[in-house]
């Protein structure tokens, strides 16, 4: 029995030293692409778009950012140029800037090249129609069996953040949640966003009475009670998005990882035109805010 014991164990042995070989996939390149993370809304402020080229799958050297390019949104009448940071090489910002909802926009950029021409690439984004306002944002335990399951993860009981308001009937339309404690975002990472599409329930108070007799609570968000403190400032905003920006969304945090075996077998899709020439999003969201203070 001991014999056949360490023959096993042997074996197992060199199962798991014998595959060290790297695999390495030959992955068919093309042209550089431009690299498109821009956005546009209805608040009030600065809009950024941050410009690159596409690298080989394989190059490990420092992104290549696009800069001097001519960056503009339009309605067809209104116009807003993002100009280009002295210090952040590749990053454009507008003035001081807001746009309205249900009104698509149209996004513009021309690169020159050193031939003397242009290249150029553009997107169009609706943004949708929001609600009207949220009328509270509450901290306080899950209202149901899921709860076990983050709180024995994280060994801490687990706080979660509920909204309410009245949503809107249109069931295309896509809430996604934005959290920051005391003006730290707490959602900057794909990971810890999430996407509320309320598709039958749409038109319903959020977690009201009436919503609650079919569905449980709906939470935004959620922290550890250990982290928190008497006086903390929650704030949470809350983006209404288009279906289209809901499925690049969740298409790239398929595909987002170290291990090239994991990811989603297809490509991320984009609204960068002309089809071939471009990656990356033009987001656009209308937002409403609310903030409350914690209190134990």
């Amino acid at each position: 029995m001991k014999r056949l014991f360490g023959i096993l164990a042997l074996l197992a042995f060199v199962a798991f030293t014998s595959c060290t070989e790297d695999i390495v996939i030959d992955v068919e390149e093309g042209d550089p692409m431009i690299g498109v993370d821009a956005s546009f809304t209805d608040e009030l402020k600065r809009h950024e778009a941050i410009l690159s080229y596409t690298s080989e799958f394989y190059n490990q050297d420092e992104i290549h950012m696009v800069s001097g390019a001519t960056v503009y949104v339009t309605d067809g009448v209104d116009t807003a140029y993002y100009y280009e940071d002295a210090e952040l090489k590749g990053h454009y910002f507008t003035d001081s800037v807001a746009g309205n909802k249900n009104t698509l926009y149209r996004l513009c950029i021309e690169i020159p090249e050193a031939d003397g021409t242009k290249q150029q690439v553009f997107a169009e984004s609706l943004i949708p129609d929001n609600v009207e306002r949220i009328d509270s944002i509450v901290v306080k335990h899950f209202n149901g069996m899921n709860d076990t399951v983050p709180s024995v993860f994280f060994m801490d009981t687990i706080e979660w953040l509920y909204p309410y308001f009245q949503s809107l009937p249109d069931p295309n339309i896509i809430y996604m949640p934005m959290v920051s404690k005391n003006d730290t975002l707490l959602t900057d990472s794909l990971k810890m966003r999430m996407m509320i599409a309320q598709g039958g329930f749409a038109g319903y108070y959020v977690n009201g009475q009436e919503m609650l007799q079919n569905n449980k609570e709906i939470p935004i968000g959620y922290f550890r009670r250990s982290q928190l403190k008497d006086g903390d400032r929650i704030h949470a905003d809350l983006f209404s998005v288009t279906p289209e920006y809901y499925y690049f969304f969740y298409s790239l945090l398929m595909s987002t990882g170290s291990n090239p075996m994991l990811g989603a077998p297809a490509n991320v899709s984009t609204n960068i035109q002309p089809e071939g020439k471009g990656v990356g999003w033009f987001f656009t969201a209308s937002v409403v805010s609310s903030e409350t203070v914690f209190r134990k």
